[in-house]
């Protein structure tokens, strides 16, 4: 399912504006990429949110509730998708963050 929006160009010809799509790994709703959260594995092993969406490393989508973490990571689902353990401590920063 892509949402697509309407523009005008030059000419009055219609071009439908491609928005990127994502799933969330708590609870794996498909949301527009600007509506996400993205965490990220960097390269040094450190797990953080990416607040630009464009750090380099492997990246994982939530929602922005705290539910969607707890979910992902009690499932170990933000595990699998970042592949990485995340440790107690790291689960606490990223709840911080989220609030």
């Amino acid at each position: 399912m892509t949402l697509n929006l309407i523009k005008k160009t030059s000419g009055d010809i219609m071009k439908r504006k491609h928005i990127p799509m994502r799933t969330c790994v708590g609870c794996h709703a498909v949301k527009p990429k600007k509506d996400l959260i993205r965490i990220v594995r960097t390269p040094e092993a450190a797990v953080e949110i990416d607040t630009t969406g464009k750090k380099s490393g492997r990246g994982a989508y939530i929602c922005s509730s705290i539910e969607c973490l707890q979910k992902a990571i009690q499932r170990k689902q933000l595990e699998r998708a970042l592949n990485i353990q995340i440790k107690p401590e790291i689960e606490v920063l990223l709840e911080q963050q989220l609030e």
